[in-house]
């Protein structure tokens, strides 16, 4: 088994039939889905794909390219929202000084809100971190003294101190299609030294799709050829990637149901 924790399956449903691709993810030894909420106006759509199938379960929150319309300044609605049966994590949230979609105050208020939702909830962060490493650590080491929190740095593309403080911190690594294309050298080297008992597999669907997809629209089943890399890279058989994410989904994500044989 693997499980997909990350994916956009409000995406795919605009372009394909959500039934024919989850119906490919469980062929392909997929059974479990997180799909993942980015604006909380679209959350109640993102809810009715994980209500629809059993093996999709969903998150609440807002992406920071999304902070200025509808960052959050309390943690209030996240957690109310978090109760529902559906929800096994909070976010995505963080920061992205690439594209600076919103303004970085606005970014970063919300993050810590989510942050707050996540600590008082005991969900785990779903974090999207790019072009800002030192602000992400500084701000996850503040609120960490504020008291415990877990989560997901998601699609990992971030450099080592990242790497290294998420670790210390308890959190995992979220490794996606990225980590098989040619030019992600810098990124391996780190996922080398990453221990396997912090490493998700994810496609970040429908963005990202791995090599030997690449060029195509990403889907669920996909995560196979992300495993399948990331066996060789820490040389291990597939079967011990699959065993090891799987456990560690579980683990981080704890309200996530489990399919008879997880």
């Amino acid at each position: 088994m693997l499980i997909d924790s990350h994916c956009h399956l409000d995406y795919l449903a605009r372009d394909g039939d959500l039934d024919e691709i989850v119906g490919r993810a469980r062929r392909a030894g997929v059974s479990a889905m997180v799909t993942i909420c980015t604006k909380l106006s679209e959350f109640d759509v993102v809810r009715g794909i994980a209500q629809r199938f059993p093996e999709v379960s969903c998150s609440v929150g807002v992406h920071p390219h999304e902070a200025a319309e509808e960052g959050q300044d309390s943690p209030d609605r996240l957690r109310e929202l978090a109760a529902l049966p559906e929800v096994v994590g909070i976010g995505e949230t963080g920061l992205d000084y690439f594209y600076d979609h919103s303004p970085r105050e606005a970014q970063q208020r919300s993050f810590r809100s989510h942050i707050t939702a996540a600590r008082e909830t005991g969900l785990p962060l779903i974090v999207h971190s790019r072009d800002a490493d030192e602000d992400t650590i500084a701000i996850l080491r503040e609120e960490a003294r504020q008291g415990a929190f877990t989560g997901v740095i998601h699609c990992f593309t971030a450099g080592p101190a990242l790497a290294e403080a998420a670790l210390e911190l308890g959190f995992y690594i979220g490794v996606s299609g990225i980590m098989t294309f040619k030019k992600a050298e810098a990124l391996r080297d780190i996922l080398r030294r990453v221990p396997l008992e912090r490493l998700l597999v994810e496609t970040d669907a429908p963005y990202l799709a791995p090599v030997p997809q690449r060029g195509k629209q990403n889907e669920p089943a996909f995560v196979v050829h992300t495993a399948a890399a990331l066996a060789e890279l820490k040389s291990v058989t597939g079967d011990e990637i699959s065993s090891v994410t799987t456990y560690n989904f579980y683990t981080l994500f704890a309200k996530a149901p489990r399919p008879a044989a997880a």
